[in-house]
């Protein structure tokens, strides 16, 4: 089999920009091409982008006990699913005459480029050229070819969408689905005319999620980046893949904690989707900011959510040459995040009675010589899917004898230190994705523990993997002078403004972990 490598995104500009042109300029023709051809053509991008999330099929199309996307989020399928996904789509890629090498590039998110100048422009860029003619640029937004209509019972049109909708980033909001949201949406955006600086906000916004600092026994890293180091830590594949085995985990282990991929995966949805990085920067928080990659339900219509999964699966592939499992891995049966519940179906396609294994369907993406893609299937990226990543930021990694420097810090915990446990967060009462922070105060100063962003939906009754795992959880590391002091505040803020009222946020302090387990609803906090 021949294997194609998948290259950083800002590795193809760089050239492109030194006038080799060919790399992106084949790119951009193959994402054209898709995006223009007929929508009910299988290798079409509204075909493809939408089997994340809308338009529903199957019983979800109007059930709202059944989830009508094919997404697996917060089970042990995520990095198998989304590996089968970008497959898929590449391979449409390379069905537009002209392309048939054109390989899915990856947004190296940990680059010292991204986290100096955000985004790669190849993918904010308003217009390219392409055979001498100015066209728009196919990689920084969609615009639906046909509509979108939600008949799910109670969800009041919430996710429908005009055709010629096109899809939006941080500052912008793309609520168009009732009248309402109609009318707020088009105040919100009216407020943000300028293409060129609405894409200077959203960098900014890359910028400050990316270096945004914790510190950690005396050592200052940056959050999101550490989190993506610290996974590739994480012991076995159950651990290493979804944030619902990370938080049952750490629950039971409070002194051993683990960071899946999922974890930092959510936080760049949140970046590019619609959340400010609350006290980065001078950038002020811009309520009202909605984008498409925030939600699962709309996530995959934005071009952009494919370079940043492609990044999602380079950090697979990372994982499992540093483990030694680039040939096999497994699924630990008796895991929270391998089962679904019993009254809580799967998504499309799916059995509600079968456990989660190596063999279970990932639909609905079909193999060429016949029958539905499973994990098994999608563990080899060269010799059973036929390519592999170039250079990128992590790849000093990839072998076991690597030390994660400082991120490691934050998977290994010393005997004086405990970790704060927020618990019980109820998707079922937050509209949309929603960001837990927590901080403490140390001798009289506010300090960041960390946060941890939760991609969710809309209407989260209607999502039957979301059911399954209706209750978040976050664990923080908490240094022995905080713990010791006592004095911790959470907060969560969600589309609506912070969860449980008061003027900015919700907090709740306290010293004794009694106390702080026993505090009322929205959620829980112990320090353990």
């Amino acid at each position: 089999m021949k294997v194609g490598v998948r290259r950083s995104l800002a590795d193809i500009q760089a050239d492109y920009d030194r006038g080799n042109k060919t790399e992106l300029e084949t790119l951009m023709r193959a994402w054209k091409g898709i995006k223009e051809l007929d929508p009910e053509d299988p290798r079409s991008f509204f075909i493809l982008g939408g089997y994340h999330g809308e338009p529903f099929r199957g019983p979800g199309e109007t059930d709202p006990t059944w989830w009508g996307g094919y997404c697996q989020h917060g089970t042990v399928l995520f990095p198998t699913w989304h590996r089968a996904y970008l497959h898929s789509l590449e391979k449409a890629l390379q069905s537009i005459p002209g392309c048939e090498s054109v390989m899915l590039p990856f947004w190296d998110e940990c680059s010292e480029d991204s986290r100096s100048n955000g985004i790669p422009h190849a993918l904010t860029d308003e217009f390219f050229e392409l055979d001498g003619v100015k066209i728009d640029n196919p990689l920084r937004s969609f615009k639906l070819p046909v509509s979108i209509v939600d008949n799910v019972k109670g969800d009041n049109a919430l996710y429908s969408k005009p055709a010629g909708y096109e899809t939006v980033r941080y500052p912008l909001s793309g609520l168009v689905g009732t009248p309402a949201d109609q009318a707020a949406t088009a105040a919100h955006n009216a407020k943000f005319p300028d293409y060129a600086e609405n894409v200077k906000i959203l960098n900014g916004n890359i910028v400050n999620w990316l270096t945004s600092t914790i510190t950690i026994d005396g050592h200052v890293m940056g959050e999101v980046y550490s989190k993506f180091v610290a996974c590739l830590n994480a012991p076995n594949y159950t651990l290493f893949s979804n944030t619902t085995s990370q938080g049952a985990w750490n629950d039971a282990h409070p002194k051993k904690p683990v960071r899946s991929l999922e974890s930092p995966h959510n936080s760049m949805h949140l970046a590019v989707g619609g959340f400010d990085v609350p006290g980065q920067g001078d950038m002020s928080p811009i309520p009202g900011a909605n984008g498409d990659m925030g939600e699962n339900d709309t996530a995959g219509l934005d071009p952009i959510f494919f370079f940043h999964h492609c990044f999602i699966d380079y950090t697979f592939w990372i994982w499992q040459r540093r483990h030694g499992a680039t040939t096999s891995f497994t699924i630990d049966s008796n895991d929270p995040g391998a089962v679904y519940g019993a009254n809580n179906p799967p998504p499309a396609g799916g059995d509600p009675d079968a456990p989660i294994t190596m063999e279970t369907p990932l639909n609905p993406f079909k193999m060429r010589e016949g029958g539905v893609y499973t994990s098994n299937d999608c563990i080899d990226i060269e010799s059973q899917l036929g390519y592999t990543y170039g250079p990128g930021s992590l790849d000093s990694y990839a072998h076991a004898a690597a030390t994660p420097s400082d991120a490691l810090l934050l998977t290994t915990l010393a005997e004086e230190e405990r970790t704060l446990h927020v618990a019980g967060v109820d998707r079922s009462k937050i509209r949309g994705s929603f960001l837990i922070t927590a901080y403490a105060e140390v001798d009289g100063e506010r300090r960041l523990l960390g946060r941890e962003a939760v991609l969710s939906r809309w209407h989260v009754e209607g999502c039957a993997n979301c059911q399954t795992h209706l209750k978040s959880s976050a664990d923080f590391r908490l240094p022995a002078e905080a713990a010791e002091q006592g004095n911790v505040e959470v907060e969560i803020r969600t589309r609506q403004g912070e969860l449980g009222g008061g003027p900015r946020m919700l907090r709740k302090s306290g010293i004794a972990a009694a106390a702080l387990a026993e505090a009322p609803e929205p959620f829980t906090m112990e320090i353990r």
